[in-house]
Parts: C-alpha cells; structure tokens; sequence
C-alpha cells in the first residue's frame, strides 16, 4: 500500500514539472510572437510600411541614387508626431495592397501613388494627396496657376522625405528653378543683372509659383513687385513718364542683360523704340559727322545720348530735366 502510494505521488510531480515546462514553452512562443509584429518607427501606423522600408533603407543618397532614404522623413515636419496634422504613409501613397501583399521573387508592384521621376501617377493625383493638407493660405490659387496649368507636380521641386528641400534653401534654390527655365539661368549670368547669382536674393523675391498672378508674381502687377524693393521710382510726380507707369518691363529685362540698369538695349536706340527721332531737331540716330554743335552734329549718340540732358526718366515734380519736359515745351 505504502509502495503504491509512494509511485502515485512521483507520477504527479512528473505530471506537474512536464505541466509547467509545457506552459513555460507556450509562453515563450508566444512572446516571441509578440515581438515578431512590426512596430511603428515615426509615423502613426507606418508599420505596414516600416516593417520593409527601415533602416536597410536609411542610407545617404549618392551622385547615382538622390531619393532621400525614407526615415528622413523624421527629420521633416511631415514627421511630428506631436501635430495631428501630420499624415501617414498611406495618406500620401494609398493603401497599396499588392504592394504590401506581394510575396516571391521579383520586384514588387508600385505603390497606389509614387512620386518619382519616372511615375506614372497622373499629376492631378500627386497634387491632390499635398492639396489635402496644402490648399488654404498661398497656396489657395495653386490650381489655376501657370505651373498647374502646365502639369507641374508638387514634387516636381519640393522633396518631401528629405529634410533639406533644395527649393525652400537659399542655396540651392536657383538650382532647382534653372532645371525647366533655362534661359533665365543665362539672362543671371549676364554683366547686368539682379543679385541672384551672387545669393541677396532668390527666384521667390520676386515670384510665387502657387499664385495666379501674371507671370507667378508675387503682387498683382510687375510695377507693384518692382515697387517692394524700388519704393523711390513709385511716385506719383507731376511729370510721369508713361512707360514707367505702365509697365517697368517696358524698357528693362528683369533677369539679365549686357546693357546697364537692365535695360533692354542701350540709349539713344532704347528711346527711340517709342519716340520718333526724325521728331527731335529733325535729326536721325547715327554717327555724328560734325561738331556737336553743328547743324549736322547727330548729338544723340555722344556722351550718354538722350540722359545727358532727360534725367528723370522715371518721372519728377521739377519742371527741368524730366522725360517729359520737352513736350510739355511743345
């Protein structure tokens, strides 16, 4: 009976020791499953694309590879988490179920929506998923500017995954701008220019690409842009000078030229694009072939031409020297 008694209870601490190891196994398996999910690395549920996309990815581009790794993104304000503002993964490239859900060999179906130079999701659709976020405030009349008008997608200039956006540094800006206006780029390398080139000031001094103003402008008018840096040539002056008033492009070339105070060309000839020479001392532009004061002395074009005597080309209150005083004589 002892005998008996004795088996029965080694039988239950057998039983009882395989008990705990089989629940300690069970545990731990199901610990490391656990820890087997993909957790969020920056954005609010980007495990679905983080679980791929980590660190692997997070490298320094190179000359041959410019896509910023994808973490970068954390550097950017696309990647506070703090700001209930911020999107997702999917808000920007869909859901992308077959690219998620690929498996085997090969390379895996694009995304909903890719972003790249070779991309071939309709522009609209790229606009659309910044516009979500990106309508209100300046960018209000994106839609019917010039560059939407024209297919130009957001990020066409902008890098959203890299915290250095070339086109939002003062550095780096013109690079980006001379990738589609290339004529620009030679008109700043001209003797005569505005300081772009030399870095006080950039493309955006004068121009908004996400307005609707003529020529991206950021007033309404040239006159009103020229006017934010050139406050003296406002006026109003009791002699004006019509160009002026009208348009300051009428007579200079914003981004570049080989004559003085970007002019389009030089004076007398200048001048003489909207005022007759024959009208002025009966005497036409050309070499003179006398002495200055002589009858046949063609004096436009000694010295400094018309500005020798017609200072005020922009307009003044005296009644000497201004661009209108000789008709007002008349």
């Amino acid at each position: 009976m002892m005998k008996s008694l004795r088996q029965l209870l080694v039988l239950s601490a057998a039983l009882g020791l395989l008990g705990t190891a089989g629940t300690g196994a069970a545990l731990a398996a199901g610990s490391e499953g656990a820890k087997a999910e993909p957790k969020d690395l920056i954005l609010k549920g980007d495990a679905k694309c983080t679980g791929c996309h980590d660190e692997a990815d997070d490298t320094k581009p190179t000359m041959l590879d410019l896509k910023p790794s994808v973490l970068s993104i954390g550097k950017t304000k696309h990647g506070t988490r703090a700001d209930g503002r911020t999107p997702t993964c999917v808000d920007c490239h869909g859901e992308s179920d077959k690219h998620v859900g690929h498996k085997g060999s090969g390379k895996p179906p694009k995304a909903d929506r890719t972003y790249d130079k070779n991309s071939k999701t309709p522009v609209d659709a790229r606009n659309e998923s910044c516009l979500n976020c990106h309508q209100g405030g300046k960018h209000m009349n994106w839609q019917s500017s010039t560059h939407a008008n024209r297919d130009v997608a957001c990020t066409s200039c902008h890098t959203v995954h890299s915290s250095h956006d070339k086109v939002r540094e003062k550095k780096t800006q013109t690079e980006v701008c001379y990738t589609c206006h290339k004529e620009q780029r030679n008109q700043m390398n001209r003797p005569s220019h505005h300081p772009v080139p030399e870095g006080q000031m950039l493309c955006t001094s004068c121009h908004d690409v996400h307005n609707d103003n003529p020529k991206a402008l950021i007033k309404s008018s040239t006159n009103d842009t020229c006017y934010t840096c050139h406050m003296e040539k406002r006026g109003p002056f009791v002699h004006a000078h019509q160009p002026v008033t009208e348009d300051c492009g009428i007579c200079h070339q914003p981004h570049g030229t080989t004559s003085p105070s970007l002019l389009k060309s030089r004076a007398p000839f200048l001048c003489q694009s909207c005022h007759d020479p024959l009208s002025h001392h009966g005497s036409a532009v050309g070499q003179p072939t006398g002495g200055v004061g002589s009858a046949t002395g063609k004096f436009q074009t000694v010295g400094r031409a018309c500005m020798n005597c017609h200072t005020n080309i922009h307009g003044g209150n005296s009644t000497l020297n201004n661009s209108q005083t000789e008709s007002l004589r008349r």
